[in-house]
């Protein structure tokens, strides 16, 4: 397995170094909306320490990331009108990974529509900006 790359474009969103649309941030794990969502208020999940993905995350880490996927997912119903939730994880580029820092999508579903194919509609920044507040909202509600 590759090291972690301190250079990928979560890690950038970390240090400050690119912008994202935050819903959520503790000590230990952020969470903002994908940019190119298979679902509106499609969130992404990550630790804050470098972790390329589950095959190297220290348990007590994915735990908390976890807990932090819960509680969005249950905001998530409420705000988007959700009937369900799709959460996904991919590990190393056989399993689908595609940025290599530890992250795990939380997907707020509605019975009956399909997920739009992974990243192939960059939403407009307004719907995000709109859709990261109200969710951000929910979750200090919550």
């Amino acid at each position: 397995m590759a090291s972690y790359d301190r250079n990928n474009l979560f890690a950038k969103i970390l240090r400050g170094d690119l912008p994202s649309y935050k819903v959520y941030e503790d000590d230990r794990a952020i969470a903002f909306l994908d940019i190119m969502p298979r679902s509106p208020g499609h969130t992404l999940v990550i630790p804050k320490l470098p972790t390329r993905n589950i095959l190297d995350v220290d348990p007590e880490v994915l735990a908390h990331v976890m807990k932090v996927a819960q509680k969005i997912a249950k905001a998530a119903m409420t705000v988007f009108n959700a009937d369900g939730i799709t959460l996904q994880q991919f590990s190393e580029p056989a399993g689908g990974q595609v940025v290599f820092h530890l992250h795990v999508h939380v997907m707020p579903r509605k019975s009956g529509v399909a997920l739009k194919p992974p990243a192939s509609v960059k939403e407009d920044p307004a719907i995000l900006s709109d859709q990261a507040q109200k969710l951000a909202a929910a979750l200090n509600d919550g």
